[in-house]
């Protein structure tokens, strides 16, 4: 494994272009794009960032958070508000996520997408409408611990901390979540399982995880 460093524009760039080019790509379908990577990651962020390049490159491009397809107040924090257990199995709603925005991007599907589904503060319905997203589109979601479900992506992108610089980035508030994301990382290997892992210890100076 080589670690090369790289310029954050020059990542975006390197991510559009691989995005573009993505063999599943053609005939009009629709690529389903992953960016994983705990809140301390900022993988909103880069999915934020990939916006305008792609649609420069003509694709249409839908936004969308796994942060909005958590599960009901009353299941996610069924064992408490700090269960880092319960926030690594339980928190994100795989089934919501699969009915409302991964399966209708499929080959043959409505795609008709629903970009979120519930805010978490509140506990209520976003009430936000459908959209559909157009034949060659791409869907750029992110969120954390993403990989390991059995969800459907054509790209995954992982954005890799060190212990040390998740734990140093990692807001006071949310630093009960830590022992998920160990966990994450060794029954999952996300860094392993991502078509592309960056990493982020620095988010001013990223780094590609070559194999």
């Amino acid at each position: 494994m080589q670690v090369r460093p790289i310029s954050p524009e020059r990542l975006i760039d390197l991510l559009a272009e691989r995005i573009d080019t993505h063999p599943a790509g053609t005939d009009g379908r629709r690529l389903r794009i992953a960016i994983d990577g705990a809140p301390a990651a900022r993988p909103g962020e880069l999915a934020d960032s990939l916006v305008e390049p792609l649609r420069l490159r003509g694709r249409p491009v839908l936004r969308v958070s796994a942060g909005d397809f958590l599960r009901p107040a009353s299941l996610r924090l069924e064992y408490g508000r700090h269960d880092p257990d319960a926030y690594h199995d339980l928190w994100l709603d795989d089934g919501a996520l699969l009915r409302e925005v991964l399966d209708p991007l499929e080959p043959g599907g409505s795609a008709r997408v629903l970009p979120s589904l519930r805010d978490a503060a509140t506990d209520r319905s976003t009430r936000a409408p459908y959209t559909e997203l157009p034949p060659g589109g791409v869907l750029l979601l992110d969120g954390a611990l993403l990989i390991g479900r059995w969800l459907p992506f054509e790209l995954t992108v992982h954005l890799a901390l060190t212990p040390a610089a998740l734990a140093r980035r990692t807001l006071p508030q949310e630093r009960w979540t830590l022992p998920a994301f160990a966990r994450y990382e060794a029954e999952t290997g996300p860094s392993e399982l991502a078509d592309l892992t960056v990493r982020a210890d620095d988010p001013r100076h990223p780094a590609l995880v070559l194999p």
